[in-house]
């Protein structure tokens, strides 16, 4: 028991640390005055924390769809994050709706008006979202060509849909917003690629104006693996390498494995996050000059 503003409630504790709606509260003991107070936050439209619980994406997707119509399905990004991809889940969530729901765009919820096919959803993390090939066939369609690519590339990589699949869906949409986007990313994707940044990379290079690289080439001498660089033109001899934040805790493996190409006959750049997003032009020029040697 505990008083708040004047009246006498009882408080029972959340068990779970979960998100709850007003009427949970309320079977709880919890009236609207002590959820005004400094122990909860209200996290969506009649949905309430714990204000002691960190928030995570997946918190905020919950509370989000205690809020939302039934159907309301994750799209867009959101989808692509429940779907495990590197993608922000909620700067803001996105869900698609058929018309004429009434649901509105919030802070926190960015809306999609369409009608959804039966084979377009799925049950992720317990949440209803959109399917991998619908979801990624949204994002290529909608994203920045650079973030779709690497979204697609991930997505292959993983196996979550084939290359044939997305451009079947380029060939049976044809002339529908956004495909022409769509068809511009299906032909730079690579699925051989193992993370983002090395997408990112290879993107510099290729809209650079340079040949496409090999990706994820293993390299042998005498008979011998020595190594597989991320990136490979294999005829001039040239490996490029991304130090990512791992690379650190890994300095001595990867400075022998450098020792290795060198000693084969191979030539190495190496770069960084820094290098990607803010000096494109500066390695194109490098790469470049390094092709031409």
């Amino acid at each position: 028991m505990f008083r708040g503003d004047g009246l006498d409630v009882v408080r029972v504790v959340n068990p779970a640390r979960r998100e709850f709606t007003l009427a949970e509260a309320r079977e709880w003991g919890l009236t609207r005055r002590a959820l005004r107070g400094g122990g909860y936050r209200r996290v969506a439209q009649g949905v309430y924390r714990e204000a002691g619980v960190p928030e995570t994406p997946e918190m905020i997707l919950r509370s989000l769809h205690r809020s939302l119509p039934g159907d309301a399905v994750f799209s867009g990004l959101t989808a692509a994050w429940l779907h495990g991809l590197s993608a922000k889940p909620s700067e803001p969530a996105e869900v698609t709706v058929p018309e004429p729901t009434w649901l509105r765009p919030k802070a926190r919820l960015a809306v999609v008006r369409t009608r959804l096919q039966p084979e377009d959803l799925t049950i992720l993390r317990g949440l209803t979202a959109t399917a991998a090939l619908r979801t990624l066939t949204d994002v290529g369609r909608r994203c920045p060509l650079v973030d779709a690519v690497v979204l697609l590339d991930e997505a292959l990589h993983r196996g979550l849909v084939t290359k044939s699949l997305l451009e079947r869906h380029v060939i049976t949409h044809a002339g529908r917003k956004g495909i022409a986007r769509l068809r511009r990313a299906v032909s730079l994707v690579e699925p051989a690629t193992e993370s983002p940044m090395e997408s990112r990379l290879r993107l510099v290079l290729v809209l650079g104006g340079l040949p496409p690289p090999a990706v994820q080439v293993p390299i042998h001498m005498d008979g011998e693996f020595i190594a597989r660089p991320d990136l490979l033109y294999p005829e001039q001899r040239l490996a490029l390498e991304y130090d990512g934040e791992g690379h650190r805790n890994q300095l001595a493996q990867d400075n022998r494995r450098q020792n290795r190409l060198v000693q084969a006959g191979y030539r190495i750049l190496r770069f960084t996050a820094g290098d990607v997003t803010r000096h494109r032009e500066a390695v194109v020029a490098q790469v470049r000059a390094q092709l031409a040697a």
